[in-house]
């Protein structure tokens, strides 16, 4: 297994919280979260996408949820209190996250946006997310990234 360390295992590791870290094959194509479930063993029902919006006051709001399933923008909105929410270009996210398309995290983004994440997390001991870099993925509590992010569990999935 690689020794990095990005951004966000950093600051897990300063706020003491346990994780453990995957690793998976990374080629020329883009792998979807799917596919990373696959290849580092987890069912898709586990591992977790992070999507970043803009609502109508275009104020920034991250949603994670599973990565078999897709963002439901009118539930999305109404958990945000927006008239309705839009995702961001792709060519924006680094200049908001930090972070880049396929490797963006709900921890260490440029700034702490209002998160939520899909309410079928708490009912897991653990989810994966992006550890913030193509290649790796980390495993945490779902109340420890709760409490690290002030986050919200909700209803956002079709």
């Amino acid at each position: 297994m690689s020794k990095v360390k990005t951004n966000a295992m950093r600051i897990l590791d300063s706020n003491k919280i346990n994780y453990k870290m995957w690793s998976y094959e990374v080629n020329t194509n883009h792998v979807d979260g799917v596919e990373v479930a696959n290849q580092i063993g987890k069912d898709v029902t586990q591992v977790y996408k992070t999507l970043v919006t803009h609502g109508v006051s275009k104020n920034i709001y991250v949603f994670v949820i599973p990565v078999h399933e897709n963002l439901n923008l009118k539930k999305a909105a109404k958990a945000a209190k927006e008239k309705s929410v839009d995702m961001i270009h792709v060519k924006d996210i680094n200049k908001i996250t930090g972070y880049i398309r396929g490797g963006c995290s709900p921890i260490g983004m440029k700034k702490l946006y209002n998160t939520f994440i899909n309410e079928t997390a708490k009912e897991l001991d653990t989810i994966t997310v992006s550890a913030g870099k193509i290649g790796y993925q980390i495993e945490l509590s779902p109340l420890d990234l709760q409490k690290l992010i002030n986050c919200e569990f909700e209803d956002i999935i079709k």
